[in-house]
C-alpha cells in the first residue's frame, strides 16, 4: 500500500475583531492548516490575524492614595501580614498602640509599632492592595516617627471604602522579652478601637521564640496578623 503524503500549508485566517465594551487588548491568534488530519498549528510571523478583547471599566482597579481598589466584590476576602524590627536601646518599644516598658525598643522609620504594622499589611492584602512599604514608603520623610495608628486608620479607611468591615482578626507577637500578659488586653482594647471592631472579634497572642536567633536572644520582634474581612 503506497504512502500517501499532504502538504500543510498555512492559511491565514481572515482578520476578525471582538468588541466588547470601550478599552481592548490586541490578541494574535496564529493561521491552522485546512487538512481535517493535521492537529499542529502553523506559526507565520506575517499571516497572523488580530482579535480585540476588552475589559470592562467596572473590573479594572482603580487608583486611590497610591493604590488600587479591589475590582471583584466577594462576600469576604482573607488577608495575612507580617512583620519584623530590630530591637535596639535608646528607642520606645510600642506595641499596638501601647508603649511597653523596656530597655530597647524597635528601630524603625516610623513609630515601629510591629503589631500595627502587621495589621495594616493583612488588610491590604485582604482587599488586593499593595503593602505597606510601598503606600507609606519609608523613603518619604513625612513617615519618619510617625506614629503607626495613621497607618492602620488609612487601612480601615480604604476597607469601608472597599465595602468591607472586619469579622475577626487572630494576631500573634513573637518576642523573648518582655512578658506581655500585663499588656495585653490594653493592647487588644487600643487595637479594637483603632479598627472599629468590637473586642469579641480581635485576638491577640504572644509567644517567645524558645531563645533561637534574634527573636530569642531579644534583638528582634516579629508579629503574624491573619484577618477575615466580611461584605458589610
Amino acid at each position: 500500500m503506497a504512502t500517501q503524503f499532504y502538504s500543510c500549508s498555512p492559511i491565514p485566517a481572515k482578520p476578525t475583531t471582538k468588541t466588547i465594551h470601550s478599552k481592548s487588548i490586541l490578541l494574535h491568534k496564529p493561521p491552522v492548516c485546512i487538512h481535517r488530519h493535521c492537529n499542529n498549528l502553523v506559526a507565520s510571523p506575517s499571516s497572523s490575524s488580530t482579535f480585540r478583547y476588552s475589559i470592562s471599566p467596572a473590573a479594572t482597579p482603580v487608583a486611590v492614595g497610591g493604590a488600587t481598589n479591589p475590582s471583584k466584590s466577594l462576600p469576604f476576602r482573607v488577608g495575612h501580614g507580617f512583620d519584623l524590627h530590630r530591637l535596639e536601646p535608646g528607642y520606645p518599644l510600642i506595641i499596638g498602640g501601647i508603649n511597653i516598658p523596656h530597655d530597647r525598643g524597635c528601630e524603625a522609620h516610623s513609630d515601629g509599632d510591629v503589631l500595627l504594622h502587621c495589621v495594616v499589611d493583612a488588610i491590604l492584602g485582604a482587599l488586593g492592595l499593595p503593602d505597606i512599604g510601598q503606600i507609606f514608603p519609608d523613603s518619604d520623610p513625612k513617615w519618619k516617627g510617625a506614629a503607626s495608628s495613621v497607618f492602620i486608620k488609612e487601612a480601615v479607611r480604604l476597607m469601608h471604602e472597599a465595602g468591607y468591615e472586619v469579622g475577626n482578626l487572630d494576631a500573634t507577637l513573637i518576642l523573648q522579652r518582655p512578658k506581655l500578659s500585663p499588656h495585653k488586653e490594653a493592647i487588644k482594647s487600643n487595637l479594637s478601637e483603632l479598627l472599629g471592631a468590637d473586642p469579641s472579634v480581635v485576638n491577640l497572642k504572644a509567644k517567645t521564640h524558645e531563645k533561637v536567633d534574634s527573636l530569642g536572644e531579644n534583638r528582634s520582634i516579629a508579629a503574624h496578623t491573619v484577618v477575615l474581612l466580611m461584605r458589610k
